[in-house]
């Protein structure tokens, strides 16, 4: 899955661990502002990872020293309903923040607007500390999109989301940190190394576990404790019954480091 490096959308495998791919938006005259035609592309490359079962890992990130400076305002979509141009975008977002697989956003340089939210969708965030980050919407003209009303006062509280979004600022990588906008910062020389290390951690994982852990922290964003602890319940039937927990168990006696598969016995 490798897309050549003249496309807006370029997909690569690693080639010394399939089991991640990179997705880069590279339209770094524009800062990496996604237009209609790489909105769509984005969609498709989306549902073809996640109908590969051998990737575990995604990183999203922008090429050219920015991450996404958001929707390309310049470029036009089909002649269509402004809903249904929404609708089509929102099937982004959806697909982005419904990916079975663990999604880290690289941002090195801005991530604005639906750039933000881009990132903000992702399951994991390391920015560079020459990032900057804003909800620029209304200094446009415009309303929060890309799913930002909703996963950003849940990150970083509703007065600190209202104050982000009404006000349009752009704020630095430290102060992002600081209210919880991302969760590691990091020099802009590091972060390719920084971003390898926290791939390797995290493939270090069971991934029958991990890919429960992440439904099971999206959906308590919306449960009830009784529901939670339910949905806790039947995740942990399906964990026991997978290889990942016996090799777990047989590793922790046997005082060595466990080697994940992520299948269930008598399964492919």
């Amino acid at each position: 899955m490798t897309a050549p490096a003249t496309q807006k959308i370029a997909v690569s495998r690693d080639p010394d661990n399939l089991s991640v791919v990179t997705v880069t938006l590279n339209n770094p005259e524009r800062k990496n502002a996604v237009s209609w035609p790489m909105w769509q592309q984005l969609l498709t490359d989306l549902h073809e990872i996640e109908a590969d079962p051998d990737i575990r890992v995604v990183i999203v990130t922008g090429a050219g020293g920015s991450f996404c400076s958001g929707a390309d305002m310049s470029s036009q979509p089909p002649r269509m309903h402004p809903l249904a141009q929404m609708d089509s975008i929102n099937n982004v977002v959806l697909a982005l923040h419904r990916l079975s697989k663990i999604t880290v956003a690289k941002v090195d340089g801005d991530a604005i607007g639906a750039g933000l939210n881009l990132a903000l969708a992702c399951d994991v965030m390391i920015a560079s500390d020459r990032s900057r980050f804003s909800e620029i919407f209304v200094q446009r003209g415009l309303s929060i999109d890309f799913g930002g009303s909703w996963i950003l006062p849940r990150l970083i509280g509703m007065h600190r989301a209202k104050e982000l979004c009404l006000t349009g600022d752009i704020i630095n990588a430290e102060e992002a940190a600081e209210i919880g906008l991302t969760g590691r910062v990091v020099p802009a020389d590091d972060i390719d190394t920084a971003t390898e290390t926290l791939i390797r951690r995290l493939l270090r994982g069971a991934p029958v576990a991990q890919f429960l852990t992440k439904r099971l922290l999206n959906e308590g964003l919306h449960s009830t404790l009784e529901q939670a602890v339910n949905h806790e319940a039947m995740a942990q039937v399906d964990n026991l019954g997978s290889s990942d927990a016996v090799e777990a168990r047989n590793a922790f006696l046997e005082r060595r480091a466990p080697q994940f598969t992520g299948r269930w016995p008598g399964r492919a």
